[in-house]
């Protein structure tokens, strides 16, 4: 049986397989919510971000260093989906992960005994934002409408909601995301990849590959 959502929490339904509360240590980093593959509001995966103190890096992040998506503005052959950064960063390793910073370091960590971290796609982010927006900003409210969100959101944002998270180790303190862009691993052209602002939420920005921005490392359970 799959778990079942409810607003900031899920009914569990195997004697606490799952997390119960958003931002519930787990799995090596924090739950973020859940994602459905199959774009109907079931969830198939759990999605788990990693700690900020050793899952992320750049600007404002415990490890300072802002990375390149790609060490030169060339194309990344299947790196265009927005919901699945694990077939995304599979993708890159086989491309070539040396020449990928981003996804490099998402995939090098071992945290809590988990290898398998991925730099997550433009959905899987939103999803993150929805339930741990970091601060009290106005959101962009040309996003936000997401057909893989658990439950699925078919509207953009408003500027108001979501508001900010009720999971107090996401705001602005110990494991909220920093206000400020991140890369994401959906390439939007040849030359470009997504990037996602998680001061308000905006997820349709790209920039040239070699430029510098944030990573913040994620993982999924299958349901």
């Amino acid at each position: 049986m799959s778990p079942i959502y409810v607003p900031g929490k899920v009914v569990l339904a195997q004697q606490q397989k799952f997390p119960a509360v958003l931002g519930e240590p787990w799995g090596g980093g924090y739950f973020a919510g859940y994602i459905s593959h199959t774009a109907n509001g079931s969830p198939t995966h759990a999605l788990i971000v990693a700690p900020r103190a050793t899952g992320a890096t750049g600007g404002g992040y415990t490890l300072t260093t802002n990375l390149q998506w790609k060490t030169a503005n060339t194309t990344t052959a299947g790196t265009t989906s927005s919901f699945d950064g694990a077939a995304n960063t599979a993708a890159i390793v086989a491309a070539g992960i040396s020449d990928h910073p981003a996804a490099q370091f998402c995939v090098n960590l071992s945290i809590g005994g988990f290898t398998d971290w991925y730099l997550p796609s433009r959905y899987e982010m939103s999803i993150a934002y929805f339930n741990l927006k970091p601060t009290t900003a106005v959101n962009d409210a040309f996003s936000g409408a997401n057909p893989y969100s658990v439950p699925l959101r078919a509207i953009n944002n408003t500027t108001t909601y979501p508001s900010i998270t009720h999971v107090t180790g996401f705001t602005n303190t110990s494991e909220a995301f920093v206000a400020d862009f991140h890369w994401i691993s959906e390439q939007s052209a040849i030359s470009t990849a997504f990037v996602y602002r998680f001061s308000n939420g905006q997820e349709g920005a790209s920039d040239p590959k070699v430029n510098t921005f944030r990573t913040r490392a994620f993982r999924r359970i299958a349901l």
